[in-house]
């Protein structure tokens, strides 16, 4: 602080007022101090005093997920948490929903705390505005999505060769009039999963521009609607691949709907609650966010601990589980 007062020509007590937010300051003053703090990257240190110990840290992390309503999500952060527990450090967390705004805004907020490490799951085209906090030695983990703009660690599945082994999985099984479901394209993973899929319908000489590519799909009822579009269609798909759970989940209320859940296989990227009790049973390309969580957290204790090894990149594979809908055969003339 006394280093934004010294820059922005006032004194301590005013970029305290400016930074608390109290009245009787003038727009030039506030201007003057703001300018300071974002030349220096200054971050105002929430309750310091109470919160920082003799060897400067503040025992937590700060966990950013996608959602807390995914279960994907949920996996990750008790996975991360039960590693912070037992380090005897808590985890503030909080959900990004696939919002820009939001990532910065949880971002800074846990910065303005003075967290000791940062684990997050990010949306944002570059990550660039951390640069000043790795500078400074933060420990910042990326889980499910790579950064961009910035080199860290980063934890995260093998997206691409996930979706070819689900598509490949379809079409050993005779199928040739696939559908893609997928989520926003401005999304890391929906994008490697499309990758894969179409990768693998080229390997086997499908034509992919006959291929319904349905994206933009991040909740339940819209990948619902776009299903019950598809079999709409005069030539609809006799298997479809969805790649992420929460539009898995709206796919199987459609083919019920429709009385289609027996006579078109499903194969979706990442597992659902209660999959296994379906039937026919869901077939999944599962993911291991107990594992991508656990190493993550592991990582930024190493970090913390003086490991200054570069950036590592680590891939935790995914595995196929054969439950039934994914080895439904093509209907009849299809």
């Amino acid at each position: 602080m006394r280093h934004v007062a010294a820059l922005a020509g006032v004194g301590v007590k005013t970029v305290s007022r400016v930074i608390n937010g109290e009245p009787n300051v003038s727009a030039a003053t506030i201007a003057k101090v703001t300018a300071a703090a974002r030349t220096l990257d200054y971050q105002p240190d929430l309750h310091a005093g109470n919160l920082r110990r003799a060897d400067g840290r503040t025992r937590t992390l700060g966990l950013l997920v996608g959602s807390v309503d995914n279960p994907f999500a949920g996996a990750v952060h008790r996975a991360v948490e039960d590693v912070a527990l037992s380090h005897g450090v808590a985890v503030f967390a909080s959900s990004l929903d696939d919002d820009p705004d939001r990532e910065q805004e949880a971002v800074h907020a846990f910065l303005r705390r003075r967290v000791d490490g940062l684990i997050l799951t990010t949306v944002s085209q570059s990550q660039a505005y951390l640069a000043p906090e790795l500078r400074r030695g933060t420990p910042v983990v990326f889980v499910d999505r790579e950064p961009a703009g910035i080199t860290s660690d980063a934890v995260v599945s093998d997206n691409a060769e996930g979706a070819a082994l689900a598509t490949r999985h379809l079409l050993e099984r005779g199928h040739r009039r696939l559908a893609y479901l997928g989520d926003r394209p401005v999304i890391q993973t929906a994008r490697e999963r499309r990758r894969g899929f179409l990768e693998e319908l080229g390997r086997a000489g499908v034509a992919t521009r006959d291929v319904p590519v349905l994206e933009g799909l991040h909740d339940e009822e819209s990948a619902r609607a776009a299903t019950i579009a598809l079999f709409d269609s005069p030539n609809p798909p006799t298997a479809i691949f969805s790649s992420q759970n929460l539009v898995t989940i709206g796919v199987i209320h459609a083919l019920r709907e429709l009385g289609r859940h027996h006579d078109t296989a499903l194969v979706g990227f990442d597992d659902v609650p209660l999959g296994d009790l379906l039937e026919p049973g869901l077939t999944v390309v599962a993911q291991d966010p107990q594992e991508i969580g656990r190493i993550a957290a592991e990582r930024v204790f190493a970090r913390l601990d003086g490991d200054h090894s570069p950036a590592a990149r680590t891939i935790v594979p995914t595995r196929l589980i054969e439950r039934g809908s994914g080895e439904l055969p093509p209907r009849q003339g299809g």
